[in-house]
């Protein structure tokens, strides 16, 4: 398992770490702890061939590549890009500012929204050499803040979200260029809040959308996927149960859907409508500190004495 620490210059720059996962008694041990080679990483991602972790460095806008060692752990970096530009919103958008690092489903590809610079920056990605080199920038809609980004299981369509319009934006894909058909608010249409919209998945099966927007609406917006076009539709809106909902996850099934509130230091559970898409509280929550980013694990039932 790795994970970022989202550390500045006044600590030395970020870091990625490495950790073991002991299936036996489901605990973590730390393998090693490399530089992320910028400040403040907030996304880290392994690329299909299981030997290279990528991370994204938010307030330095670059982008590192570092290989798997044999044991699991991190080696020095084998490539680091710097982006460069800004935005038209003076309070966040002075400087690049890396948010994601996303690969393509057939792996040829990283795709790195930048939510300074209002662009999604295509990479060519070599698996043997853990290189990355431009292939295209995507132009969003000025001062949107382009966050995460997610692809349809089909391949054909990804789905991005602006953190500071509260928008997803709709693109067909082909061979690593986005060509956009969409943009579509997911706020409610009643809301006079600021947008400060976070993550974004697409259901296991492909049916539909998901989107979170942190406080104050905290939410969870539905959009169901036409699945001959693509094209998005609005559903619902269901409150989170908590607050700053930054990161949510579907369970391995697919009826369920965890969201990590952040700054109410609780984890929601809800189970999903595969028919409809919508969501029901279960009830059941679990007490995590500041919970940011929610990932599964294969382990072994423990067997009954």
């Amino acid at each position: 398992m790795y994970a970022v620490n989202e550390d500045g210059e006044k600590e030395g720059g970020g870091k990625v770490t490495a950790f073991s996962f002991d299936k036996a008694n489901r605990k973590l041990k730390k393998i090693n702890q490399v530089e992320s080679i910028g400040n403040h990483p907030c996304y880290v991602t392994v690329d299909k061939t299981g030997k290279w972790v990528i991370a994204g460095n938010y307030s330095s806008g670059t982008v590192s590549v570092f290989p798997i060692a044999p044991d699991g752990g991190i080696g020095i970096a084998s490539t680091t890009l710097q982006h460069q530009g800004s935005g038209p919103n003076k309070s966040r958008q002075t400087a690049p500012h890396v948010h994601a690092t996303v690969f393509s489903p057939d792996n040829k590809y990283l795709f790195v929204p930048d939510l300074g610079i209002d662009k999604v920056v295509g990479y060519n990605f070599n698996p043997k050499k853990g290189s990355i080199a431009l292939k295209t920038t995507t132009k969003l809609s000025d001062g949107s803040g382009p966050r995460h980004m997610d692809f349809h299981p089909n391949g054909k369509w990804a789905y991005v979200i602006q953190e500071l319009t509260g928008t997803v934006t709709r693109y067909s894909y082909v061979d690593g260029n986005l060509r956009q058909l969409q943009e579509i608010s997911l706020l409610p249409p009643d809301y006079k809040g600021s947008a400060s919209s976070a993550d974004i998945h697409v259901s296991p099966d492909g049916k539909f959308l998901y989107t979170s927007n942190r406080n104050p609406s905290n939410n969870i917006t539905i959009f169901s996927i036409d699945q001959v076009t693509g094209a998005l539709s609005l559903v619902s809106h269901h409150p989170t149960g908590g607050k700053v909902p930054r990161n949510f996850s579907f369970d391995p099934t697919g009826k369920l859907l965890l969201v990590a509130n952040q700054e109410s230091d609780n984890i929601t559970i809800f189970h999903v409508d595969k028919e409809t898409g919508k969501l029901t509280d279960t009830g059941k929550q679990i007490p995590v500190p500041n919970p940011v980013c929610l990932k599964w694990i294969t382990v072994a039932a423990k067997k009954k004495k």
